[in-house]
């Protein structure tokens, strides 16, 4: 039989700093740590803790004796409900300090490296509507509110389209107002719940596996171009082609609408069947004068000006001269690829997703881009002393993995490859460290910059130039 975590409270703590996932750090009077999730460092709160580990505790402030200087006034009205945008009562200068503090901490401390300088991180000149893809979810059953629920009223309306709750998979909060993606954004959103309810079409049951709507993704380009995808559970033709048929006329900028049947417990689309509606079944988007053509099922930056940033930091970090063979591993649908292209010999990308390979070779074609290959297959598997042998001996490599880092097999091929140089982009500066450790011995890092793609949230990009020791 589980133990239930007793709740204590502690009075007057420091917070004194911010710590991993957006939580902030504050010290309990025997010294050990408190994750707080609603507190800003500089803050003097008191506090309940919810969760006792060893050598933690996590809690939230439940009375705050005095506000950071850091604080600023969240602009949202979701905000403290809504999971996302954690650091919008913190001032950006303050988010990118932070930021920058971790990537050097992680660095230091899990990779035991040694560093130069680190340059300043790139914040974002967007610290709002900087998104260009946005999903969003039906349900019957909204969140209710403290306020909602004390109120004791009956609330008849339970349709939300909006995100989920912060570790509630059922549970939908209805959004007003996001502050992430350009409009159109919102007037759709809202525009789609306003219509499906007037018409009573029934809004997603997760519990019960029912209802007609169940998900909503807007994406939006630099182009202006708009994609607006519907996720149906149920194939109900007349209410289908109804609220479709609305959205169409409504907003005739759309420039791809398209739709999901999808009857699976799971809402992912990637193993379905997308149906375009109207328009074409894609939209474009520029980047230096490259155009991307991005599917339903496309991957690519989800910050689009801060993506050009971070291309142009790792092409900077590769420094090529054009007589070089560079490799891009974890290449996705090939934009770092095709952005150094002309910098480059050739260019050789890597990608375990066929679906981004198809994307890569075709906006290659469609930019005329002729010295960049791509291949597919699982990185550990492809990228082996055969593929070299077959596609030579790299003069750089670049490599974006996914959060969880590089698997071991690829990092010793890497070093048993040993390029001059390695441009390593990551989502994660804490695997990426754990990776880099793995490395010192053969290389040492050269160049390291942060750079900021989601302002109000925690997260942070990092690129690092290794260069082989002599």
């Amino acid at each position: 039989m589980r133990r239930k975590n007793k709740r204590q409270t502690f009075e007057n703590v420091q917070v004194i700093d911010a710590g991993a996932k957006g939580k902030t750090v504050g010290k309990a009077p025997d010294g050990r740590v408190i994750f707080l999730s609603n507190a800003v460092p500089g803050d003097v709160v008191d506090v309940m803790t919810t969760k006792k580990r060893k050598a933690y505790f996590e809690g939230v402030a439940t009375h705050f004796h005095e506000l950071s200087e850091k604080r600023t006034e969240p602009v949202c009205q979701h905000f403290g409900v809504c999971g996302g945008c954690k650091w919008q009562h913190m001032g950006y200068e303050h988010q990118l300090f932070f930021k920058q503090k971790e990537v050097e901490n992680n660095l230091k401390r899990i990779g035991h490296l040694d560093l130069p300088k680190i340059s300043p991180i790139l914040g974002s000149k967007k610290q709002y509507f900087y998104r260009n893809k946005m999903e969003f979810s039906f349900s019957n059953s909204r969140w209710l509110t403290q306020k909602e629920i004390a109120s004791q009223t009956d609330f008849e309306d339970r349709n939300a389209l909006g995100f989920h709750i912060p570790g509630m998979w059922d549970k939908i909060l209805d959004i007003k107002k996001c502050h992430l993606q350009e409009d159109p954004s919102n007037a759709i959103r809202l525009e789609v719940k306003q219509f499906a309810t007037a018409n009573k079409l029934a809004f997603f049951d997760p519990r019960k596996q029912e209802g007609l709507l169940r998900t909503l993704m807007i994406r939006t380009a630099s182009t202006g171009e708009i994609m607006v995808l519907l996720q149906f559970f149920e194939d109900n033709k007349t209410e289908k082609e109804m609220v479709l048929n609305h959205l169409k006329e409504k907003f005739p900028q759309i420039t791809a609408l398209l739709y999901v049947i999808n009857s699976k417990p799971n809402d992912t689309i990637y193993d379905q069947e997308v149906i375009c509606y109207a328009g074409r079944d894609h939209i474009f988007e520029e980047m230096e004068g490259l155009q991307f053509k991005i599917n339903a099922k496309s991957f690519y930056q989800t910050n689009s000006e801060q993506a050009i940033e971070l291309y142009n930091v790792t092409r900077e970090f590769a420094n090529l001269s054009g007589d070089e063979l560079v490799y891009d591993l974890y290449t996705g649908t090939g934009t770092i690829a095709q952005f150094i292209a002309k910098n480059a010999k050739k260019v050789i990308g890597v990608e375990s997703v066929p679906e981004a390979i198809a994307d890569a070779k075709a906006n290659a074609e469609h930019n005329h881009i002729s010295n960049v290959e791509f291949f597919v297959g699982d990185m550990k598997n492809v990228f082996n002393d055969e593929f070299i042998a077959q596609h030579g001996q790299p003069d750089v490599i670049i490599t974006d993995p996914p959060r969880d880092g590089m698997h071991k097999q690829v990092v010793e091929q890497l070093l048993q490859v040993a390029p001059p140089k390695i441009v390593y982009v990551s989502c994660n500066s804490a695997t990426q460290a754990r990776d880099l450790s793995l490395m010192k011995e053969m290389y040492k890092v050269t160049k390291v910059q942060p750079v900021d793609m989601f302002p109000q949230t925690h997260h942070v990009e990092n690129v690092v130039l290794l260069e082989k020791r002599v």
